[in-house]
């Protein structure tokens, strides 16, 4: 039976009730008594109808503060219902705000952005990555249109085009953003974008990789070719140009082979195959090497002296003899003769640290940033008399980054550079056996 039918028969049995029930005092006590008896009860069930009705739309207006009586009679079961429906209303919407939460947290921690617009492209909803990437505020731009938000005439034309099934790559507040609106629904767009800023310099990175190793590595060959070229074509050669010749091939051939070791050995610090060994290092006989490795290449012509006041550390020995070699022979090469490099292993203030110092030609503050990319060079030409392959303070760099440690380089021009090694303390070999 329909709710409708339910409240209809009780009232009609009402009514009934009370018709009999007027009659009968009006066949014991007379008409005007039966009458005014009937009277009264039908005031009293619509006051009892209104009075509930009365409640029902006070309840209406606000369903969230209001309680809902218990009623009498057919109302109980209107009310029952009204209150099973309000409970599971409660329950859905406590279901549907987790779920916003938990998506928006999901959307929160994106590394892509992500923006709701409606159909006329009205902002709804942005996330964190989307506020850095396009400069969007989520609490202060919602409800304003996006072509207003971001003002960019490729996006604009983009937008225009409507062509949504290619990206577009925009240049935006310093990034590289790939730029992509999904239409869903009937009435909302997904704007979303990825940060390629970082893929790109890898890029760059990777392809200016290549483009100077093969640059360097055509200098020697083309020497080297050359050289057997004329040996060739003139086997008569004087003893004496032949072997300045050899010498020359010589000499290239090994500063080929000193770049081919370097790339290899770049790839192999940065490579997840290659985990890194810790062992102790006695450092004082470590840094002695380097020592004894720095003034046989400075064949007497600087005063190099070694500092060791500092506990020994757990590392890779091979790894860190190649790092603190590498600053060791810049120091010698890029200082000029009856110049002064001291190298010092020390106690710093976060923990033990290595630096050379010297009195060389210095370095001027805009290039310090880049010196440890590949193939960088202050002074190319230089470099070359120096015989370095450019991939020195790259080695050192990966090197440190292995073992938790940062370099920090100061220089002034023509008055010298120190090159700065700091280790955390957890590197020292009796705190990490501790």
């Amino acid at each position: 039976m329909s709710p409708q039918l339910l409240f209809w028969v009780p009232a009609g049995l009402r009514l009934l009730v009370v018709l009999l029930g007027s009659a009968l005092l009006g066949a014991f006590f007379g008409p005007v008594v039966g009458l005014a008896v009937g009277l009264l009860a039908m005031i009293v069930a619509v006051t009892v109808q209104l009075h509930y009705l009365y409640l029902l739309a006070g309840w209406l207006d606000s369903p969230a503060t209001v309680r809902l009586p218990d009623g009498w009679g057919a109302w109980t079961d209107i009310f029952s219902r009204l209150y099973r429906l309000r409970r599971d209303d409660d329950r859905n919407r406590t279901e549907l705000t987790e779920w916003l939460a938990r998506f928006r947290q999901a959307m929160s921690l994106l590394p892509d952005g992500v923006v709701i617009m409606d159909d006329v492209l009205f902002m709804e909803w942005c996330n964190p990555a989307a506020e850095r990437h396009l400069g969007l505020k989520d609490d202060r731009d919602k409800g304003m249109r996006v072509t207003n938000l971001i003002r960019n005439p490729d996006f604009m034309d983009y937008i225009i085009l409507g062509r949504y099934d290619q990206p577009l790559t925009l240049s935006l507040r310093e990034r590289k953003l790939i730029v992509h609106i999904i239409p869903f629904e009937n009435r909302r767009q997904i704007l979303v974008t990825h940060d390629a800023t970082e893929t790109e310099r890898i890029e760059m990175m990777r392809r200016d990789f290549i483009a100077n190793a093969s640059h360097e590595l055509r200098t020697p060959l083309t020497v080297i070719n050359g050289f057997l070229e004329i040996a060739y074509n003139q086997p008569n050669l004087d003893p004496a140009t032949r072997r300045s010749h050899l010498k020359l091939m010589n000499e290239q051939g090994q500063r080929m082979q000193n770049l081919v070791e370097d790339m290899l050995t770049l790839t192999r610090l940065e490579s997840i195959d290659y985990p890194l060994r810790l062992e102790r290092i006695d450092m004082a006989r470590l840094l002695d090497q380097i020592l004894q490795e720095a003034q046989a290449l400075s064949a007497g012509r600087h005063t190099i002296t070694l500092k060791v006041d500092a506990s020994d550390i757990n590392g890779s020995s091979d790894e860190l003899r190649s790092a603190f070699g590498n600053l060791a022979s810049n120091a010698v090469r890029y200082t000029p003769d009856g110049g002064q490099i001291v190298l010092r292993w020390q106690n710093g203030r976060g923990g033990p640290q290595f630096s050379v110092q010297d009195t060389g030609i210095g370095i001027r503050a805009e290039h310090l940033s880049r010196l440890t990319e590949r193939f960088y060079r202050v002074d190319k030409s230089r470099s070359r008399e120096t015989q370095g392959t450019g991939l020195g303070l790259a080695i050192v760099k990966h090197v440190l980054l292995r073992h938790d440690a940062v370099l920090a380089i100061e220089s002034q021009p023509e008055q010298g550079s120190t090159f700065i090694v700091r280790f955390p303390d957890s590197a020292i070999a009796d705190a990490v056996a501790a």
